[in-house]
């Protein structure tokens, strides 16, 4: 990604977002997404280097600031005592409030996302949906059913998803991208789910509906203990058939113009990837996580450029 007057990896493409209608480049603002940049790089490495391989320069600044923002928030709700996360998160929600207004921000994610969300037209309430479910995972405490993790999806996972996706559209994208950017957000959420399953554990979470596992005589313990029980493997079939049946209906997040398909691509196909990788661990997902290989997600960029037989299908379709 070029850097302020085209130098410099952290810059971020700053000098494409930070002109102002002369088309001077504000120093404070380029330093804003470099310091988005810096972040994302070291909290997601592997995302950062996909969005500067297979990224439009134009939109890797917003890409970068839209990531950063929301996994800086993810982190502020994931670490600590709950009472800490809770006055954390308020502070740094008043923050991106100010960001918004236009007000004083002492945050420069904050104000890199915001200056990205006013350039390409971010409709705000992804960002008041997302933040509203930030809020209440503070106080989550698993799912029922699963009409509870729908639920969750809705309120977390899909503004999630079009804190990016909508940024590659001026204006957030039409009805159908939006519904696209929801599949793929609970095909994401439930493979995550399922790959993190027994770190969680570990952790003392569950994110599978209870009633998923009573429906296939499965316990907590049982994953806990690593069991592979028929009622264990059939679970964890179920819920992939679930997430694949997701991604199906993720295609039309690649409507988007020829340019900026790289990266929905990679999207997709990690997935699939993923996916495909807990169809073979099967139960073993509750014994250790299933994580990506250097060299599958190397191939996925490799071929990021190029439509499979899938996506020229769906153009045809389209047209």
């Amino acid at each position: 990604m070029a850097g302020v007057n085209g130098s410099g990896a952290d810059g971020a493409g700053a000098a494409g977002a930070g002109q102002d209608g002369s088309g001077a480049v504000g120093a404070a603002l380029a330093r804003d997404y470099g310091e988005a940049a810096r972040f994302l790089r070291r909290r997601e490495p592997a995302l950062f280097a996909a969005v500067r391989l297979l990224g439009v320069a134009a939109y890797q600044p917003h890409a970068v600031a839209g990531y950063a923002f929301a996994c800086y928030t993810d982190d502020l709700c994931d670490q600590g005592a709950p009472q800490v996360r809770a006055e954390r998160f308020a502070h740094w929600r008043d923050q991106v409030g100010a960001a918004l207004a236009g007000e004083e921000c002492g945050q420069p994610l904050a104000r890199a996302f915001a200056h990205s969300v006013r350039l390409r037209g971010l409709p705000r309430h992804w960002i008041e949906d997302y933040l509203a479910g930030a809020r209440a995972d503070l106080d989550f405490t698993g799912f029922a059913t699963e009409a509870d993790y729908q639920a969750y999806v809705d309120r977390l996972s899909w503004p999630f998803t079009m804190l990016t996706a909508g940024l590659v559209h001026v204006g957030g994208g039409d009805e159908r991208y939006a519904a696209a950017g929801r599949a793929l957000a609970d095909a994401w959420q439930r493979l995550d789910f399922l790959i993190d399953l027994a770190e969680d554990l570990r952790g003392g979470r569950l994110y599978l509906p209870e009633q998923s596992l009573a429906d296939h005589g499965v316990t907590r313990e049982d994953l806990a203990a690593g069991r592979r029980t028929d009622g264990v493997e059939h679970l964890v079939a179920d819920l992939a058939d679930l997430a694949e049946k997701a991604l199906l209906q993720a295609d039309a997040i690649l409507e988007v113009p020829a340019e900026y398909r790289p990266l929905s691509r990679m999207a997709l196909r990690l997935a699939r990837r993923r996916l495909a990788a807990v169809r073979r661990a099967g139960a073993g997902v509750a014994e250790g996580p299933v994580r990506d290989s250097a060299t599958g997600r190397l191939a996925l960029l490799a071929a990021a450029r190029r439509p499979d037989a899938r996506e020229l299908e769906h153009d045809r379709l389209a047209h």
